[in-house]
């Protein structure tokens, strides 16, 4: 019998124990981890046991909640409490604290599912408890260092916590329009958090890998394309559609000229780098159809949002928690079949979501599909990356050295 697909097996020959000490040092380790399993887990109940979210917060609402602010946004937290130490030279968070930050996500979780207002208002204080204490950690951080140019950042955290803490009041008073606004405005936040990141590790990760490669900073035109997120923001609350398509069509139209300025055609025989070009390539179209939309051009609303957030964040997402903790686990930048099988799952399963918006006999089994994709890639993820994560560095018994910054630790 033909061999379908083959996998290669974790190492298991000299690996160092499993430690609490190893697992807490650094913000990934953990977060990366229950950020991947809620992503499993919250795709599989939305589709196939949508009964379950029975609390406050439940339905479309949930799922929606669930998929930005317990997943994608939780990834960026993780990503920034390690980028952070790269950043400043000081870890934000690590040990107690760093599993204080872990209870309180997992709190969220199992309180949004159960039902009641008191576990609603019990998960709404432990989700606000957690962005402002990632929020508090990576401001320490930066202000303790004086790395002004990333004093910006843990305030955008905190904007992911207030978008998130207006969402749930929404909720919790049956506003849908209220509701639906929120969302949007932590989608845009999350946005240009992920433009702020993005712009800034995808070339010099690719300069890094490919010899000879050199691309642009784009420092005027991504400091433009983050007053166009910021000022989408605002128009968004101010009811501006008109500027709002504006502000759009001008980030996304600076997401595609900075991706072809990145001569994406360099890098296509290193996976650790293709998928970080296909999300950023895909979050730039989802704001143009952000901006058609916000134009009255007729796209249904969940076309710009899954483009945006499985197409854009998504994507990078498989691809960051894969090269980051790679890094910062002293593990060789290389990946093998499970991990590009994982990112080939990821685009996989967001090519049939956006193909089941369109009504048709085949709409539920496309669904069917995405999710058990999407369920798939994550669990490879989790199979492959949990044996690293739980274990200390291969090349120290002791805690992790701080790895290469990619920016000045000072100004």
């Amino acid at each position: 019998m033909a061999l379908l697909l083959s996998i290669d097996e974790p190492p298991k020959s000299s690996a160092a124990a499993p430690s609490v000490e190893a697992f807490l040092e650094m913000g990934f380790r953990p977060v990366y981890l229950a950020g991947a399993l809620w992503a499993l887990l919250a795709v599989a109940v939305w589709i196939f046991a949508p009964q379950l979210p029975g609390g406050t917060l439940g339905g479309l609402a949930w799922h929606a909640h669930e998929m930005l602010w317990g997943f994608v946004a939780t990834i960026a937290v993780g990503f920034l409490m390690t980028a952070g130490g790269a950043w400043t030279g000081i870890n934000p968070l690590a040990g107690r604290a760093l599993a204080v930050l872990c209870l309180l996500w997992a709190l969220a979780r199992v309180a949004f599912l159960l039902p009641g207002d008191a576990a609603f208002l019990a998960g709404a204080l432990a989700e606000g408890g957690f962005f402002a204490l990632a929020a508090a950690a990576l401001g320490r951080s930066v202000l303790l260092s004086r790395n002004t140019r990333n004093y910006a950042v843990p305030l955008m955290l905190l904007g992911l916590g207030l978008t998130d803490l207006l969402f749930l009041l929404a909720t919790r008073a049956g506003d849908y329009g209220a509701l639906m606004r929120h969302f949007n405005a932590g989608l845009l936040v999350m946005t240009l958090l992920t433009l702020l990141v993005a712009r800034r590790v995808i070339p010099f990760f690719a300069m890094r890998a490919v010899p000879g490669l050199a691309v642009p900073a784009h420092l005027q035109s991504g400091m433009a394309q983050l007053i166009a997120s910021a000022v989408a923001v605002l128009c968004l609350f101010a009811g501006w559609a008109t500027a709002l398509a504006a502000a759009l069509t001008v980030a996304g139209g600076i997401a595609l000229l900075q991706w072809a300025s990145w001569k994406p055609w360099r890098v296509l025989h290193k996976p650790l780098l293709w998928i970080l070009y296909v999300g950023y390539a895909a979050l730039g179209i989802g704001l143009l159809l952000a901006a058609a939309h916000a134009a009255g051009a007729g796209t249904p609303a969940a076309l710009h949002v899954h483009v945006i957030a499985m197409g854009g964040f998504s994507v990078l997402i498989i691809g960051m928690i894969t090269r980051t903790a790679l890094g910062h686990l002293g593990r060789p930048l290389d990946t093998d079949r499970s991990m590009v099988t994982a990112y080939g799952l990821v685009i996989a399963a967001t090519v049939l979501r956006l193909a089941a918006l369109h009504p048709s006999p085949a709409s539920v089994h496309l669904l069917h599909g995405a999710a058990g994709l999407w369920a798939l890639a994550f669990a490879l993820y989790l199979w492959r990356f949990f044996p690293m994560m739980i274990r200390p560095r291969p090349d120290r018994a002791g805690p992790a050295a701080q790895p290469v910054s990619i920016t000045p630790r000072r100004g």
